[in-house]
C-alpha cells in the first residue's frame, strides 16, 4: 500500500493548505506597508494577494482532482487554467509597468516614451502572452495563427505606406519630444501653448481656438519651441507718438514704464528706440511667453496714463478731459481741511497744484527717492509696501481718500516705502516750495506732517520686524 505522502495530489495539497495561508498573510503585510509609504507597488501586491494566488491555488486543486479522477472532461479546469493564465498576465503588466515607467526619472527615455508606445508594448505582450495560454492549455496551434497576422501585415503596410509613414514620423516626433505640455510653440504662423499631445497630432491654445496641427506637418517643418530660450521670453511692440515730442522724453518713459512692469525678467531692462517718423519700438524680456499677452495689455494700460501725465502725444492724441480748472478748484477745497487753510486761502494754491492720474498696478511713488511734492488722494486706494531685501515686498498701510504719500518731501528725506495704485487713482500734488510757505505760517501743519512721518516710519518697522 502506497503511503500518503507518496501520493501525487500530496506535495500540491500541502503546497495549498500551508503555503496559501502564508503567502496571503505575507502579502497581506507587504501590501499594507506599502500603501502606508504611498508606494505605487501597492497595487501589484494587493492583485496578487487578492486573484492571482487565489485563482492559482484552485487551478492547482482542481487539476489534481481532475487527474485523481481520471476524468476526460477538463473543460472546467481549463477555464479555471485560463482565468489564472489572464490574471498572471494582468500581474506582469502591472509589473513591466510599474518597474519602467511609474517611477521614471524625469528627462529620462522612460519619461519621454510616449503612451502610444507604451500601448503597443502592452499589445504586443498581451498577444504573446494569450498565445502562449491558450497553446499550453488548450493545446491550440498558433503558428498559423502569427503568420496569417503577419501576411495582413505586410499587405496593410505596402497599402497604406503613406498614412502609416506619417503616423511614424509623428511617433518620432513624440519620441524626441522637443516640447512637452505648457510649452509655446512658434510653427508656420501658428503660435500658441501646447494643450494636448497624441500619436495623431498636436493640439495648440492660439488663445482664438484650438489649432489641431498633425505630427507630420510639425516632424516635416522647423518650429521654435518659445518655452526653452532660457526662461526668459522677449516681447517687442511699437508705439506711436507725434512728432512734437521730444524723442528722449518719449524713450524714457517708455523705458520707465516698462521697468515696472510685474511680468519682466528679473535683471533685464527694457530697450526702448526710436524708428524714424512717430514709431518707436521697445523690447523687454518676460519671465516666459505665457506672460506676454499679460505684460502687453499691462503696459499699453499703464502708458496711456503715463503719457498724459508727461503731457505726451500717446497715438497722437495728447487731449485729457480730466485736468480742467473746474476739477482742479474742487481738488483744491477738498485738501483745504488738511492743509488748515480758510476759505480765502484756496484761490491763490490752485493755480500751484497739478492734477494725476495712475492706472491699477502703477506705483504711485516709489521708495529711496526725495519726493518732489506731496500726493493727495482725491479717489481711489493706494497701498504703501516695504521691500524685504530678497526683493519681497511687505504691505505696511493702505491710503485712501483724504489721505496723502510723499509727506518726506517737506523734511527732504528719501521715501522708506512703495505707494501702489491699487485701483484707479487721482492725486493732487502740491509742490513742495509750495508746502514750505504754508508751513512757515503754519506752525501746527509742520507737526501734523511730522507726526504723520513718525506714524508711517513706524508702520514700515513693524511690518519689517514681523
Amino acid at each position: 500500500m502506497t503511503s500518503v505522502w507518496q501520493q501525487p495530489w500530496f506535495v500540491p495539497t500541502l503546497v495549498v493548505v500551508i503555503g496559501l495561508p502564508i503567502a496571503l498573510i505575507v502579502l497581506t503585510e507587504i501590501t499594507s506597508t506599502l500603501h502606508r509609504r504611498g508606494n505605487p507597488a501597492h497595487k501589484v501586491t494587493r492583485l496578487l494577494r487578492t486573484y492571482v494566488v487565489p485563482a492559482g491555488a484552485i487551478a492547482l486543486l482542481l487539476g489534481e482532482v481532475t487527474r485523481a479522477l481520471d476524468s476526460r472532461d477538463f473543460t472546467w479546469t481549463n477555464v479555471v487554467a485560463t482565468i489564472f493564465g489572464f490574471l498572471v498576465i494582468l500581474a506582469v503588466l502591472n509589473t513591466v509597468n510599474l518597474a519602467l515607467f511609474t517611477n521614471a526619472s524625469k528627462g529620462s527615455w522612460r519619461d519621454r516614451l510616449p503612451s502610444i508606445f507604451v500601448d503597443i508594448g502592452r499589445i504586443i505582450l498581451i498577444a504573446i502572452g494569450l498565445a502562449v495560454l491558450f497553446s499550453v492549455v488548450w493545446g491550440t496551434d498558433v503558428a498559423g495563427l502569427f503568420t496569417a497576422l503577419g501576411v495582413t501585415s505586410i499587405v496593410l503596410g505596402l497599402a497604406l505606406q503613406g498614412a502609416i509613414g506619417s503616423i511614424v514620423s509623428g511617433l518620432l516626433l513624440l519620441f524626441e519630444q522637443p516640447f512637452r505640455l505648457g510649452d509655446w510653440l512658434d510653427a508656420g504662423g501658428v503660435r500658441g501653448r501646447v494643450v494636448q499631445v497624441n500619436w495623431r497630432a498636436v493640439h495648440i491654445d492660439t488663445g482664438n481656438g484650438i489649432q489641431i496641427m498633425p505630427n507630420a506637418t510639425l516632424a516635416g517643418a522647423s518650429f521654435t519651441n518659445l518655452s526653452r530660450g532660457g526662461g526668459s521670453f522677449t516681447v517687442t511692440t511699437t508705439v506711436s507718438f507725434t512728432t512734437d515730442d521730444p524723442p528722449a522724453e518719449v524713450v524714457a518713459l517708455l523705458q520707465r514704464v516698462a521697468s515696472a512692469l510685474p511680468q519682466l525678467a528679473e535683471g533685464s531692462a527694457p530697450v526702448a528706440v526710436p524708428l524714424g517718423g512717430t514709431d518707436y519700438a521697445l523690447s523687454f524680456d518676460t519671465r516666459g511667453p505665457a506672460l506676454e499677452g499679460a505684460a502687453l495689455a499691462t503696459f499699453r494700460g499703464w502708458l496711456w496714463y503715463a503719457a498724459r501725465r508727461a503731457g505726451l502725444a500717446l497715438d497722437g492724441d495728447a487731449t485729457d478731459d480730466f485736468v480742467t480748472p473746474e476739477r482742479t478748484e474742487r481738488a483744491v477745497l477738498a485738501i483745504a481741511p488738511t492743509l488748515n487753510l480758510s476759505a480765502e486761502d484756496t484761490p491763490a494754491l490752485v493755480p500751484l497744484v497739478r492734477l494725476e492720474r495712475y492706472a491699477a498696478g502703477e506705483v504711485v511713488l516709489p521708495a529711496g527717492v526725495v519726493p518732489e511734492a506731496v500726493r493727495f488722494v482725491l479717489h481711489g486706494a493706494v497701498s504703501l509696501g516695504a521691500t524685504l531685501p530678497d526683493g519681497a515686498v511687505v504691505p505696511v498701510t493702505r491710503v485712501e481718500a483724504g489721505d496723502y504719500v510723499g509727506q518726506t518731501a517737506l523734511t527732504r528725506e528719501v521715501t522708506s516705502t512703495n505707494a501702489v495704485a491699487l485701483t484707479e487713482v487721482a492725486v493732487a500734488l502740491v509742490p513742495t516750495s509750495t508746502l514750505d510757505d504754508l508751513v512757515r505760517v503754519r506752525p501746527r501743519l509742520a507737526r501734523e506732517f511730522g507726526d504723520v512721518i513718525e506714524r508711517r516710519r513706524d508702520q514700515a518697522r513693524a511690518a519689517l520686524a514681523g
